[in-house]
């Protein structure tokens, strides 16, 4: 049996407090489409004080803005973007394309298109995230996408310049200073200046996360997405300094990013727990961190490997931090992750910034179902069939009548039948003329 040695604040209270956030999405949505570029500035204006003659950068621009950027920087976000583009590169080339004759003159085939048009969502607010341009930007642009559009908001009023160069470097087609509920409205739905696209991704906050899940169905969407999570697991040879640090690399992001530790080890867990609390009031980012680990932080003892593992499945938790003696054990033991992390050299950190995995992954238990951002999420993956044999055209018009007449649908079987008595002269009773 697990040992609970620190709780989070119970579900109801979570809950609760994204009710309001629905109901605020909804209503800036509603007058995004009543009202288009009016309600868009509107927004901007209110919720980043942020409202400019155009609202997407001119190439002129992105020059200016680009070359204002430390080399050492644009150098790190040109090694990092040729990860990403790599790692998508290869998931590509994992995806094959065939054709195959499945009866004398039957082919069948499948093919991947990419989506016409995505829309790449930046977070910025307190922190410019210039990963997830690479995440969502370069992905999308590896699978073949004609038109990105690209969305970040502006930084206390001021434009995030190396934001604006990693979304240039990953291949950006439109450039917008604009984020938000607003934003993405915009990028789903259409307005006077911005044509909408097919398909958004990129994480960002509660709001953009409801958003994100209201519009789904008219637009497609990389996945829902909530707070950042991270799971560690460790056993008694684990060190708890790394345990606590790597547990607070995530409750940084924000004040309700769950952050929990699952250990075989009392021991593990009473010094990991320790060193939060001694790291904690020195860290910069505290005001994000501390409630973060406060009220969704939590700290599980189990009694051996096989539980923590099946423990660790039911949180299907979005990244999972391996610190066990044998941690490639967890490739055999877990289904239900947003991405592994294997060992003691590797961190979420890792994986968030500069490794080439995508970053964009499931939350809320989501891991249940899907996986992460990747290539594929930009493709649609169709088939296509021919039959071009008349022995062929006939078994399968005589097959088609039967089985839809099982089904009561005689439209559908006269359309076999129509194939069956152009390939091998059946009648057809029910055609009067």
């Amino acid at each position: 049996m697990a040992e609970i040695l620190k709780h989070a604040v119970p579900k109801a209270e979570v809950a609760a407090s994204l009710d309001q956030v629905r109901e605020t999405v909804a209503g800036v949505i509603a007058d995004i489409r009543e009202r288009g570029d009016e309600a868009v500035r509107a927004y901007s204006e209110k919720f980043d004080k942020w409202s400019p003659d155009s609202f997407r950068l001119s190439a002129e621009d992105v020059e200016k803005i680009v070359a204002s950027v430390p080399q050492q920087v644009i150098d790190d976000i040109t090694f990092v973007q040729e990860q990403v583009r790599n790692f998508a590169r290869h998931q590509l080339a994992s995806m094959g394309e065939f054709e195959v004759e499945t009866l004398p003159g039957v082919r069948l085939g499948q093919k991947h298109i990419p989506v016409q048009a995505a829309g790449a969502y930046i977070p910025g607010g307190r922190y410019p995230l210039t990963a997830s341009a690479h995440m969502t930007i370069v992905t999308a642009k590896v699978a073949g996408v004609p038109r990105v559009v690209a969305c970040t908001p502006p930084i206390r009023g001021e434009i995030p310049a190396a934001t604006v160069a990693a979304m240039h470097l990953a291949g950006a087609d439109e450039i917008w200073l604009l984020g938000g509920v607003q934003a993405v409205a915009a990028m789903a739905v259409g307005t006077d200046t911005m044509e909408p696209v097919n398909l958004i991704a990129g994480p960002g906050n509660a709001y953009v996360a409801e958003a994100k899940r209201q519009l789904f169905g008219e637009i497609g969407i990389d996945l829902f997405a909530g707070p950042t999570e991270i799971l560690v697991l460790a056993d008694d040879q684990a060190d708890p300094f790394v345990c606590a640090v790597d547990l607070l690399s995530q409750a940084e992001h924000g004040p309700d990013s769950p952050a929990v530790l699952i250990t075989t080890s009392r021991e593990v867990a009473e010094k990991t727990i320790a060193e939060v609390e001694r790291i904690l009031p020195g860290m910069p980012t505290r005001d994000y961190a501390e409630p973060a680990w406060r009220d969704h932080g939590q700290v599980h003892v189990v009694d051996s490997i096989d539980e923590l593992y099946e423990l660790a499945d039911a949180f299907a938790f979005e990244h999972v931090e391996v610190l066990t003696a044998e941690p490639r054990l967890a490739l055999e033991r877990m289904t239900q992750y947003g991405a592994l992390f294997l060992g003691e050299g590797t961190c979420v950190s890792f994986g968030d910034k500069v490794i080439g995995t995508n970053h964009v992954l499931p939350t809320r238990g989501a891991a249940r179902y899907t996986g992460g951002l990747w290539v594929g999420k930009y493709l649609k993956t169709v088939t296509y069939q021919e039959v071009t044999d008349t022995g062929s055209q006939a078994l399968l018009g005589r097959l088609c009548g039967r089985a839809s007449r099982v089904e009561l649908f005689e439209g559908h079987a006269r359309s076999g039948d129509v194939r069956a008595a152009r390939a091998a002269g059946d009648e057809l009773p029910w055609n009067q003329a």
